[in-house]
């Protein structure tokens, strides 16, 4: 084969250049520290390093996002924590207000105090995460969700959560309802409240009471009724005799049942339960206002101007209370068929339709108490009410209502306490959270940085090998090509 010397010249030119090229490409890498220039040094690395490196990217901004959530979360934490405090001192001061020694202007004091903690709690509620974002108000960030309006405090947020996206398929609740917190606060215990009627004149105190049977609660409204020792003489009598009102003698024997004193002859009677339809005594001989006693009662009965007259009689009823369904109007307390009433002693259970309570003290003939479905109640109007009752003047009968009214408030107190904390569990376990995803994070970032070195950064130890070797074939490849660019068939001729 015959060879020119232009072939000559341009292949070895060819092969300088090649070899250039090489030693620069090495040389490139050494400076960057990068295997692959361009993706055709290695497509399946440079296709890898690709989605390595998106992956990374989308995890660095899952930490930006990890690191907004922990410090809303945060702030909302730290803002229920002083929540909480307050709720305490206003549980302390509402436990002082009870003392009997205090008078009406010391528990306007503690009303003026607790006012100010009222209005200390609407600040909290309305608290910012620092940029202008208000914690609990849902998805309305923007809104003032607390307002002291003329109809109390209200709530003007919604019950979005706002989410977070926390990794590739998570995302996470970085903002609670304001109205889950502070406004939806169920009253009573939970189930249901007790309340006592506004005109009780007695000193009779009910308590919160408790579940006993839930499947046989009828979410209807019941009121509790006492009545006194009550007699009469019942019309038609020809005799004017007249009957002392009962007195208890002795309250354990006190049936809670109607009696009748019939006069079989002018100074002969006989008591019958007319609830039981049991004869108690017959043929008693009857003396002008002495005592007649029976079943715990003790009374009398006078003369009149008229001597009685067989057929002559009265009515009796012993004290005690009754248990109405309001919504239906039927008698639960006693329990049908039995009539009259039940005997009350201060702090027995009084248990009716999967419900139990008690009521403490001495309730005045009628006196009424109250049993409902509980209803949400915010911790605003709770505290509102307390501050009513504190500044409303308390005469020397008055005591039994205040009392009630601050054991509704510290029930109630506590019902807010339980939500806040219910709610500060939530966060606590999401803020966990948060700082497990944080540290699987780093981990993972870790991970994408080592994929990343191994398919892009060159090995020094190889890169300067293959260097010093191209070095060493370029400066060959210029010498001989030196040698062979001078031959010419003209130097033999």
């Amino acid at each position: 084969m015959r060879i020119s010397s232009n072939t000559l010249f341009e292949s070895n030119v060819a092969a300088m250049s090649q070899q250039q090229a090489r030693l620069l490409h090495t040389q490139q890498q050494v400076s960057t520290g990068r295997r692959i220039l361009t993706a055709s040094d290695d497509p399946v690395a440079a296709a890898r390093a690709l989605d390595v490196s998106q992956s990374d990217a989308m995890n660095t901004q899952y930490a930006g996002n990890r690191n907004m959530a922990r410090h809303t979360l945060s702030l909302a934490e730290n803002t229920l924590q002083n929540v909480t405090l307050l709720i305490q001192d206003v549980q302390t001061a509402t436990i002082y207000a009870g003392n009997g020694t205090l008078n009406n202007s010391d528990r306007q004091t503690i009303a003026t105090d607790l006012s100010s903690r009222l209005q200390e709690l609407i600040s909290l509620a309305n608290s910012t995460d620092g940029i202008g974002n208000y914690l609990f108000a849902g998805y309305q960030s923007r809104t003032q969700p607390f307002m002291d309006t003329s109809a109390g405090v209200s709530y003007f947020g919604d019950d979005g959560q706002r989410l977070a996206q926390v990794g590739a398929t998570q995302q996470m609740s970085t903002s609670d309802s304001g109205a889950d917190i502070f406004m939806r606060i169920k009253n009573g215990n939970g189930t249901f409240v007790t309340q006592a009627a506004a005109v009780n004149t007695g000193g009779g105190v009910i308590g919160t009471g408790s579940l006993a049977n839930p499947a046989a609660l009828t979410g209807d409204n019941y009121s509790i009724l006492f009545a006194g020792p009550s007699a009469a003489a019942v019309t038609g009598n020809t005799g004017d005799g007249t009957i002392s009102t009962p007195t208890v003698a002795t309250q354990a024997a006190v049936t809670g049942n109607d009696y009748s004193v019939v006069f079989t002859a002018a100074n002969t009677y006989d008591v019958t339960n007319t609830t039981t339809g049991a004869t108690l005594s017959t043929g008693n001989t009857y003396i002008s206002g002495q005592a007649i006693s029976f079943d715990g009662l003790q009374l009398n009965i006078q003369d009149g101007t008229t001597a009685f007259i067989a057929g002559d009689s009265f009515t009796v009823s012993s004290p005690g209370y009754t248990v109405t369904n309001d919504t239906t109007s039927a008698v639960v307390l006693p329990a049908p068929p039995a009539t009259g009433r039940l005997p009350y002693t201060s702090g027995q259970a009084i248990s009716f339709d999967g419900m139990r309570m008690d009521i403490q003290g001495i309730p005045n003939a009628g006196d009424q108490f109250t049993v409902s479905p509980s209803v949400n109640e915010s911790l605003f109007t709770t505290i509102s009410n307390l501050i009513t009752a504190l500044n409303t003047p308390q005469g020397s009968d008055g005591s039994a209502q205040l009392t009630v009214s601050l054991n509704r408030g510290l029930n109630n107190l506590g019902n807010a306490l339980d939500n806040i904390l219910t709610t500060r569990s939530s966060l606590g376990l999401r803020l966990n959270e948060v700082d497990a995803l944080q540290s699987a994070g780093e981990d993972l970032s870790l991970q994408f940085r080592q994929t990343l070195s191994d398919l892009q950064d060159v090995d020094y130890n190889k890169a300067l090998s293959d260097l010093t070797m191209q070095q060493m074939y370029l400066e060959a490849a210029q010498k001989s090509f030196a040698q062979i660019s001078t031959l010419s068939l003209f130097n033999y001729i």
